[in-house]
């Protein structure tokens, strides 16, 4: 996983993609999809007005239904702006609607002790009508080196 992101006046961004050394083994395979499917839903069905906790719950049900969610151990996202985790939290219990304007990460993952994980992360500005990728340039195909 390589997690990054630059401060350009002021302010920052934040992504994360998934890179394999070498052909995974099937289930990592899998366990990438599962995620990719589960950020892209998510990142369709986002906008102001929703509460971070429906948000998170768009990725961790969808795990979960896949059968891997005791291994999504973090939140789904956060807030970015003139610091790298600010308000928002996207994230189960935090029920304070999502401000229109907000730019927030959206980043399930999955992560398997002695196997490994996977996680994809953009940055989302939310609109009353849904939400802008401003990470959409980069792809979310896992890259195999």
């Amino acid at each position: 996983m390589i997690d990054w992101g630059v401060r350009y006046k002021g302010y920052v961004s934040d992504m994360t993609r998934t890179i394999a050394i070498g052909k995974p083994p099937s289930r990592l395979i899998k366990i990438y999809e599962i995620v990719r499917e589960a950020q892209t839903l998510a990142c369709e069905k986002a906008k102001a007005g929703m509460t971070g906790a429906e948000l998170d719950a768009i990725c961790r049900d969808y795990i979960s239904q896949k059968g891997f969610g005791k291994y999504f151990i973090h939140s789904t996202g956060h807030g970015i702006g003139m610091e790298i985790h600010e308000l928002p939290v996207i994230a189960p219990k935090h029920n304070a609607p999502l401000p229109v304007g907000s730019v927030i990460t959206c980043e399930p993952g999955i992560y398997i002790p002695n196997l490994g994980g996977a996680r994809i992360e953009d940055s989302l500005v939310l609109t009353a009508k849904g939400a802008i990728n401003l990470s959409k340039m980069v792809s979310k195909k896992l890259l195999v080196l």
